[in-house]
């Protein structure tokens, strides 16, 4: 597809996509922001395989301390 026939949804879209790739971890914080009122989906989706890493690392560690602790 041609740029100058990209719609402003598409565009916008595109932009966004580059963005993310350029900077995932600077994106980790969007990405949380969004979990607030979005879904699972825009989650993950906001912060990319490093991001969505670490979020399960880190819930699979607290669950641990919760089963040692009660």
């Amino acid at each position: 597809m041609d740029f100058r026939e990209e719609t402003p949804e598409a565009k916008r879209e595109r932009l966004r996509q580059e963005e993310l790739k350029g900077n995932p971890m600077g994106t980790f914080g969007n990405g949380i922001n969004r979990a607030q009122f979005g879904s699972l989906s825009d989650l993950v989706g906001g912060l990319g395989w490093k991001g969505t890493g670490i979020l399960i690392m880190l819930l699979l560690i607290g669950y641990v301390i919760y089963k040692l602790v009660f």
